[in-house]
């Protein structure tokens, strides 16, 4: 079963890609959590065709992902779960928890060093947050973020198994926590002890550099109240708040020609981690 798992990965992932993206665009028309101004055709067409170039990319760039690598380091030995003999099952919790931190790590890490948050804020940079927004990657953000995945599974050695579940995972929270759907506060509240909520993750999207900095996590929200990062609600409340960077704040920043030249564009501004002000709680 496991075999026939990895050696359908592709298929699997775009399943429930499609799957995902369309029952939560389905789910933010019927029932939005905030009101959306701009038109859905400029911001989709342009925020699906940076994902388009940035899987031809990864493709071109990396001669194995993540899942095969994996699969070698198994055949081979290589990476701590295998040198210690750790049991299949075993392993795959520990390859989810253990990605799913390196992932929040490296967040901080794009939010911390200005270099890095000029390719980072292309994802900041949308006027809107919905499930597209979670998408939105500049294309050297994402060879970056593969390079340090692979560098992870090396070291770890996990089930190939393990890691496409953790894959698949965060294609979906990230389409999730980003999505536009109105989800009732109590289910919310307790959701959000366990799992990253679009309102938890919004507040990241803040035009406010302090609620910028905080929230960093896509899938367990388990890091953010460890690491001290973790903030309830925006201070204008979630109806308010302005989404996006205060450097692009054009429609034309959102085609897909000025996504990719925004490193290079303007100052780094405000938003690189420095002091946190951790003041709002606003529940609208």
């Amino acid at each position: 079963m496991l075999e026939v798992i990895e050696n359908n990965e592709a298929l699997i992932r775009a399943g429930v890609f499609l799957g995902i993206l369309t029952a939560l665009a389905v789910w933010e028309f019927a029932a939005p959590r905030r009101r959306q101004e701009i038109p859905r055709l400029l911001r989709w067409s342009n925020n699906l065709a940076i994902v388009a170039l940035n899987t031809l990319l990864v493709r071109l760039s990396f001669p194995i992902l993540a899942v095969g690598l994996a699969v070698i380091a198994g055949e081979r030995g290589w990476g701590l779960l295998n040198v210690f003999g750790v049991p299949v099952w075993l392993g795959i919790v520990i390859a989810v928890v253990a990605l799913d931190l390196a992932l929040y790590l490296q967040h901080v890490m794009f939010h911390a060093v200005p270099a890095f948050w000029r390719l980072h804020r292309m994802h900041h940079a949308d006027l809107e947050f919905d499930v597209t927004t979670g998408l939105r990657f500049h294309p050297v953000e994402i060879l970056l973020s593969m390079g340090i995945k692979l560098a992870v599974v090396a070291v770890l050695g996990p089930p190939a198994v393990g890691v496409l579940i953790f894959e698949v995972l965060l294609n979906a929270a990230a389409m999730f926590s980003h999505s536009n759907i109105d989800i009732p506060r109590p289910v919310d509240r307790i959701l959000r002890l366990f799992i990253v909520t679009p309102d938890m993750h919004r507040v990241h999207h803040s035009s406010v550099p302090q609620e910028t900095n905080s929230n960093f996590g896509f899938n367990l929200s388990l890091w953010d109240r460890v690491m001290g990062t973790y903030q309830a609600q925006p201070a204008k409340g979630h109806l308010n708040m302005t989404i996006g960077i205060e450097t692009f704040r054009t429609r034309r920043d959102l085609w897909l020609d000025r996504m990719l030249i925004q490193p290079v564009r303007g100052p780094a501004g405000g938003y690189p981690i420095n002091q946190r002000d951790k003041s709002g709680s606003a529940e609208n």
